[in-house]
């Protein structure tokens, strides 16, 4: 099986496992008391828990795909997925659907992390970007399916019946794990960085490098703003912009199923759109000037979020950000995966994946706490300027690189 394959294999597992928690991001923050709830607040713990459990557990992950093979975390993956996305319609009550979305967390920490390395393990410098966009792009049909197919038919039928759905999705693909996953892990000394100039430090093998520590940090506020604040908030946003009474066919379109169709247009277009990301930076000397595009662009994109009145412009500019996250997405896996490859690529992807996941854990609990206390524009806001400070980091980064190979000159 070619490299190629084997990450369109991984790929195409992960957007299997992902659908039901996809699904739960639409329709948990409007259908709260069919779930059991009594309170909002319940609302941003159940959607942040399963992060914040793969934060303890990620590196214990880790420590099992150096032991083991991938194939054998999918299996597990498949295996705890299934089960909490079932849990979801037949579990009532707020500790129960604790314990289920407990038990995603560490389904997706195997699922993510084999995928990373997977896709590290069977790159090249020139590879890197095109194959974190194909995998990004490829597991990405899964939130497609969980949140257009989500929304709508929970609108029109109900929760158990489309958990169930999903579950069965997942059980049905485990004679495929066999075929599609690499049971034996390439040897990642194989494919090294060639020397270049893509990634500072390059002779540097240690994490603890301002560039590598950065592109963590980066990682932890791609994961608070795309994972977080935006797939968390889009529901009770478009509620509170949406005052008409759209239909399709007949079909009256509610604010879960508006919902879906925005988030999924982007989950459609990634599987084209972010390898053509990738393929672009992987041509560029410098790689990591790039992520200030999204960083800057995100910043203002959501400053006219949290202050825009008319739903037609926002939107607009919902849609524009889509785009943005996309290439967020890509480039700030691409770089993480540059990284790998000049150090030891379980810890470095380890790290990556736990920063991601404290970003994405801290997102939903803190966007709804404020949501309580300033309203949803003040998410919106605060958002603007964590991505400007970051991006501000990146510059003073790049200047003081700029001041090295001026003096080594």
């Amino acid at each position: 099986m070619s490299d190629r394959r084997k990450v369109i294999g991984i790929a195409l597992i992960t957007a299997i496992t992902v659908m039901g928690d996809a699904m739960l991001f639409i329709v948990l923050p409007l259908y709260w008391k069919d779930f059991g709830l009594t309170a909002i607040w319940q609302i941003g713990v159940l959607l942040s828990i399963n992060r914040f459990v793969r934060l303890p557990i990620t590196p214990f992950v880790g420590m099992f795909y150096n032991k083991f093979n991938i194939r054998s975390g999918v299996l597990i993956s498949v295996a705890c997925a299934a089960l909490s996305t079932l849990s979801y319609g037949l579990l009532q009550g707020f500790w129960l659907l604790l314990l289920a979305r407990i038990l995603w967390g560490i389904a997706w920490s195997f699922v993510k992390l084999g995928g990373m390395l997977t896709v590290v393990t069977f790159s090249t410098e020139k590879t890197r970007g095109r194959y974190m966009g194909m995998y990004n792009g490829l597991w990405g049909l899964g939130g497609l399916v969980g949140m257009l197919a989500g929304g709508f038919l929970v609108d029109q039928l109900s929760i158990p019946f489309v958990t169930t759905l999903f579950a069965l999705a997942a059980v049905a693909v485990f004679p495929f794990i066999v075929k599609l996953v690499p049971k034996n892990n390439k040897n990642v000394e194989e494919n090294q960085l060639a020397p270049s100039r893509t990634v500072p430090g390059k002779k540097k093998r240690t994490i603890l490098q301002p560039y590598i520590v950065l592109v963590i940090i980066t990682g932890g506020t791609m994961g608070f703003i795309t994972m977080g604040i935006f797939n968390a908030t889009l529901s009770p946003l478009i509620e509170q912009s949406y005052h008409g009474h759209w239909s399709l066919f007949g079909i009256v379109i509610g604010a879960a199923t508006l919902s879906g169709i925005i988030q999924a247009i982007r989950w459609a277009w990634d599987p084209f759109f972010a390898p053509v990301i990738g393929s672009f930076v992987d041509k560029q000397k410098h790689k990591y000037n790039w992520i200030l595009a999204p960083l800057l662009l995100g910043s203002v994109a959501f400053l006219i979020i949290g202050y825009v009145e008319s739903f037609i412009v926002l939107l607009i500019v919902i849609m524009f950000f889509q785009v943005v996250t996309t290439s967020f997405l890509t480039i700030t896996d691409t770089l993480a995966g540059d990284a790998a490859a000049i150090t030891d690529p379980v810890k470095m992807m380890t790290m990556h994946t736990v920063a991601v996941d404290l970003g994405a854990a801290v997102g939903p609990l803190l966007s709804f706490i404020i949501i309580d206390l300033y309203g949803i524009s003040a998410v919106f806001y605060l958002s603007s300027m964590v991505m400007l400070l970051v991006g501000g980091a990146w510059v003073v980064f790049h200047l003081s690189q700029k001041q090295k190979d001026r003096y080594s000159i």
